[in-house]
């Protein structure tokens, strides 16, 4: 596939859910843009898995797209399930645990 995975979808109707299957015991990752302005990375995370807690430089929008994750952010938790969304503020510690199966789309903005 190309660096820019979302050209090669154009005039596509996308169900984003549908991008990445789930694989047992682990996190997959699609990433769909990989610009300087941007990047779009579809998740899909099998139930008790965890990205753990990091800072980023820069912010990033946090959409779940199917079932329900723990998102800490600053040390405090939010329960997030489908079409759902949070923000993640640049430099700030956050992490995310999969409560059940979940995926999510993770946009950052540089």
């Amino acid at each position: 596939m190309s660096d820019n995975q979302l050209a090669d979808l154009a005039g596509s109707v996308l169900e984003l859910e549908d991008l990445l299957d789930y694989q047992d015991g682990a996190i997959v990752s699609r990433t769909l843009v990989d610009r300087e302005a941007a990047t779009l990375t579809v998740f899909a995370c099998d139930e008790g898995q965890t990205i753990s807690e990091h800072t980023a430089p820069h912010e990033a929008l946090l959409q779940v797209l199917d079932g329900t994750a723990e998102v800490t952010i600053d040390g405090t938790d939010h329960e997030l399930a489908a079409g759902e969304s949070i923000v993640f503020p640049a430099e700030t510690p956050h992490a995310v645990a999969a409560d059940e199966r979940f995926k999510m789309l993770l946009t950052m903005i540089r």
